[in-house]
């Protein structure tokens, strides 16, 4: 018997892995979080499968349900948002499920970082504007570690795509700004993927008047960044003819 957590990707029922929706299709116990995972992820499972939101259940209650399929010699799917790796809330089953001996997988998923990257047809990392991606949250019930504070990771003025925080987007402009400078691009993605979809997009002076006209609460990725609309930037390496070359030489 496995448990196998699988990332579910960020809404579209189509951004799940081959292995994903196999392993759904095969596990005669399904158990997912409603409020954020699409219903039609689950319906990939067995007619005969059972199916259980887990939206309601306490952590000790879901451990219970995997501890009894475990007895029983059933493989469960936990299927999670995105990539559960990624903000998935699986540490904690995981502790539990090694301190009962009961065996599991991890199977990685589309996180909304990705799905925004590709909402907006956009590169996040480009030669000379920045080649490094930060994905990180703002402070909020879940405290930030010591040297992870928005300001502290701002000095970098890499790409950052900022999780869970659209509520203070005023706080984390003002946080930003200084760093990155308010005409720098910023975009808010709402329900990146779903059906209905939405975002805007424009610069740390400007994004969070347009948040608020729309409305955007939740469930939004805030992304910001000079790669979002990117001014002149040197063709990448993997293009040149000494790259092609190099490649050349080594297949001879």
């Amino acid at each position: 018997m496995t448990v196998y957590f699988i990332g579910a990707g960020p809404g579209d029922p189509e951004l799940i892995t081959v292995k994903g929706r196999r392993l759904i299709s095969e596990c005669p116990l399904v158990l997912y979080a409603g409020s954020l995972v699409p219903k039609e992820v689950v319906l990939a499972a067995n007619p005969v499968a059972e199916i259980v939101n887990t939206a309601d259940l306490s952590l000790d209650q879901i451990i219970a349900r995997l501890h009894a399929a475990h007895q029983q010699g059933l493989d469960v799917a936990r299927v999670h948002t995105g990539d559960p790796a990624l903000y998935g809330a699986i540490g904690e089953q995981i502790r539990e499920l090694e301190r009962l001996g009961i065996p599991y997988q991890v199977v990685p998923g589309v996180t909304a970082a990705f799905a925004g990257a590709a909402m907006l047809r956009r590169e996040l990392t480009l030669p000379e504007i920045s080649q490094t991606l930060i994905l990180t949250r703002h402070a909020g019930k879940t405290p930030m570690p010591e040297g992870e504070s928005l300001p502290e990771l701002a000095q970098h003025r890499a790409t950052m795509a900022i999780y869970l925080s659209v509520d203070r987007l005023r706080e984390i402009v003002a946080e930003l700004a200084p760093h990155y400078g308010l005409d720098c691009p910023a975009a808010v993605l709402h329900r990146v993927s779903w059906p209905d979809q939405d975002g805007v997009v424009g610069t740390l002076a400007d994004i969070a008047a347009q948040v608020e006209a729309k409305g955007f609460t939740r469930t939004a990725l805030i992304l910001v960044g000079r790669a979002l609309q990117p001014e002149g930037f040197p063709t990448s390496y993997l293009y040149s003819a000494e790259h092609a070359e190099h490649y050349r030489r080594g297949d001879s």
